[in-house]
Formats: structure tokens, C-alpha cells, sequence
């Protein structure tokens, strides 16, 4: 790995987290517009291929219309698409680099075609901690509550990014120094086949009830695979999803006018964004991460994903988690397994527990979650 620069990056002081932490608590303005106002048909339907999902329930009105849902319902990670901050917007430490790496979901209703979303997001907590990949790391998690037209409440969530100081992770970092001097990976054509044959068995659960007394504790939910990972990949999920900060020509002018930390200078001297370590492999080699990698709310929804093939349009998740391990970089496959950790009954509801993880190519952790599914009950 060759590092083409010798320039230093912004620190964590001290003052900058006695003024971060003064946020606590209070409700944020305006800040970028959201990718998404409005759960469209088009919207919604970028988003689900932007991550590999073409279940009908979110993608084809005339399959969706003969559900008990009469229509097009938006897959439950969409609102990703609804929310900057959710995403990983974070605020304050300027020109420190921001990790997204986990969420904490619970829906309340699905979002509808042509429903609008609009938001309230707060700064809850802030959290030290000491990592393999870059040293010190602050942990800094916000609220975001969501509601459609009507105000009600359709979902609410934390999510958090690590703020990492750059030259640490790349100078004295050790999470990835296996990585690094490994060989570039390159798959025979027999590695591909039996990799692709999960998606030529990817099963959609359906039309077809999965009722809660059928579920056994203990069952396995089939395994998903994602990749392998390309950086054309993390771009069609950029397009579904709308990035961070992501703008062209006068936007972008604009957006690092107003601020300017968001400006980090290229191979031609000209500012852009640090969002760019997920297709710019040698600027993601200078945060310290091992190459081009993938989205932190894209691997979320992959795992939400995985939940909702598995219980059917009459089934509904209620919860989730995602605490991201490792990156992805372009090369890499994702093999997502889960199981039922308990069902049960809570007021009225029939639920069963998943728990999933999920590792790549070489068996290296990369991602926990969990989810919560609420199920049809056989009469």
C-alpha cells in the first residue's frame, strides 16, 4: 500500500468536545435536505436496487395492489433515504473523519407510497472509547423520529458514527495490517459460481404466510450473500440512498463554502468530499481503511433485508439492530446468517426474536444485528 501524501489531518481536542457535547439533548434545525421528502414509487424503488432487493411488495404495483397492504408499502430501511443525520451527518469535531457504525430501529407503521416523511433529530450521547483502528474514537450516536402527513410516528432510531482521527488510523492503526499485506484477492470462475448460486436460491417468502406458530426456536433463516463488492455497487446504492455529501459544480461549492471541513483536497489540489474513501481507493487507504469500502447504512439494510425475504408481506419487523465490525472493501463477499433466538407474545402481538452475523469471504466478522418480527397467526 503506497500513500501518495504526507499531509496531516484535523485532531480531537479537548475544546472540541467540551463544545459537541453542549448539544445534548437539543433539537437540531435544518440541516442538508433530505434525499427523499416523499416515499414515491420511483423512491422507493431506487432504494430497494440500490441494495440488491427486488421483492414486488416494494418494486411492482400490480402485485402489490393484490396484498393486504393494496399498494406499494416502502421496504423498512428506505427512511435512510429520509434523514441526513440517521445517515451519519454528524456535527461538530470539524474535519474529523466520521465512521458510520450502527443503528437501533423500531417501526411503528409502514411508510405507504407517496406518504411524506418529515423529521425531529437530537444529539443524545457522546462516548469514549480506545480502538484497534485508529486509537482514541468518540462515539457519537443521535436521535431521529420519524412522521408521515398525518404526524403519526412511523419509526424512530439511533445511529451513531465513530469520529476517528485520520493520521492515527493510518500511521499506528493494527486492526487491518493482515489486510494490507495480503495479495489483492482474485476469484476463480468456480469461487463465483457456487457464490452466485445463493442469489439464483435467494428466496422471497411472499404471498405466502409465514405464520408465527410454524417458526421454531432455534431455525435458521436461509443465507444472503451481498457481493461481491465493487465500487459500482456502493455507487447504485449512492443513488437510491442520496449519500452525505454528494453535489456537483455549485452544490458542492456551497456545501464546502459553508463548510469547509467537508473539503478535503484531491489529486488536483481541488476540495471534495470525504465521502469519496467509498470509490477512491487511494484516499480511503489515508483514513486507514483497507480500500474502497461500503456504506454503513448500506450494510444495515442488508441485514433488515435478509428479515424481511424471510417473513413475508404479511409479516412485519418491529425491530432492528446493526453493529458494523470491519469494513467491506471492493472484493469482498458478505455471507448473512440468522436464526430465531425465541418467540413470544407481548400485548397482543405474536413476535419472534432473529439474531444474525455475518462474515466475509475469509471468515472475519463483520457486521451483529438483531431484529424483532411481528408474524400472521394461524386461525
Amino acid at each position: 500500500m503506497t500513500i501518495t501524501t504526507e499531509r496531516s489531518f484535523p485532531k480531537i481536542t479537548q475544546k472540541g468536545l467540551d463544545e459537541l457535547r453542549q448539544r445534548i439533548g437539543v433539537k437540531i434545525g435544518q440541516t442538508a435536505e433530505p434525499w427523499c421528502y416523499e416515499a414515491t414509487r420511483d423512491n422507493i424503488r431506487h432504494y430497494a436496487h440500490g441494495i440488491g432487493d427486488d421483492n414486488p411488495l416494494w418494486c411492482v404495483p400490480e402485485y402489490a395492489e393484490k396484498t393486504s397492504h393494496g399498494g406499494i408499502i416502502a421496504l423498512p430501511s428506505f427512511l435512510f433515504a429520509t434523514s441526513r443525520i440517521v445517515s451519519g451527518y454528524v456535527g461538530g469535531l470539524a474535519g474529523v473523519h466520521a465512521m458510520w457504525s450502527g443503528s437501533d430501529w423500531t417501526w411503528h407503521k409502514a411508510v405507504r407510497r407517496n406518504d411524506t416523511i418529515s423529521t425531529e433529530a437530537w444529539l443524545k450521547d457522546i462516548v469514549e472509547h480506545q480502538t484497534r483502528f485508529a486509537g482514541r474514537a468518540i462515539q457519537q450516536t443521535y436521535h431521529v423520529d420519524f412522521y408521515n402527513q398525518h404526524g403519526d410516528l412511523v419509526a424512530a432510531a439511533d445511529s451513531w458514527c465513530f469520529r476517528t482521527e485520520r493520521d492515527h488510523a493510518r500511521e499506528r492503526g493494527t486492526k487491518y495490517k493482515d489486510v494490507n499485506a495480503r495479495a489483492p484477492r482474485r476469484y476463480t470462475e468456480q469461487e463465483l459460481k457456487d457464490a452466485y448460486r445463493l442469489y439464483a436460491d435467494e428466496k422471497i417468502q411472499g404471498a405466502v404466510p409465514r405464520y408465527w406458530q410454524d417458526v421454531a426456536e432455534g431455525e435458521a433463516l436461509p443465507v444472503m450473500m451481498k457481493g461481491p463488492m465493487t465500487v459500482t455497487g456502493f455507487i447504485a446504492y449512492a443513488q437510491g440512498w442520496g449519500g452525505l455529501y454528494i453535489r456537483a459544480n455549485k452544490l458542492a461549492w456551497k456545501l464546502i463554502d459553508a463548510h469547509p471541513g467537508t473539503g478535503i483536497t484531491n489529486r488536483f489540489g481541488i476540495p471534495d468530499c470525504p465521502e469519496r474513501v467509498h470509490w477512491e481507493e487511494e484516499f480511503a487507504h489515508e483514513v486507514g481503511a483497507p480500500g474502497a469500502y461500503d456504506y454503513g447504512p448500506e450494510r444495515s439494510s442488508w441485514l433488515t433485508h435478509h428479515m424481511t425475504n424471510w417473513m413475508g408481506d404479511d409479516g412485519f419487523l418491529r425491530r432492528a439492530t446493526c453493529k458494523i465490525r470491519r469494513h467491506n472493501p471492493a472484493g469482498d463477499m458478505l455471507f448473512i446468517k440468522g436464526k430465531v433466538k425465541r418467540k413470544y407474545i407481548e400485548d397482543g402481538r405474536h413476535l419472534v426474536e432473529i439474531e444474525q452475523e455475518a462474515h466475509n469471504q475469509n471468515n472475519e466478522l463483520s457486521v451483529l444485528g438483531t431484529g424483532v418480527v411481528e408474524l400472521p397467526v394461524r386461525t
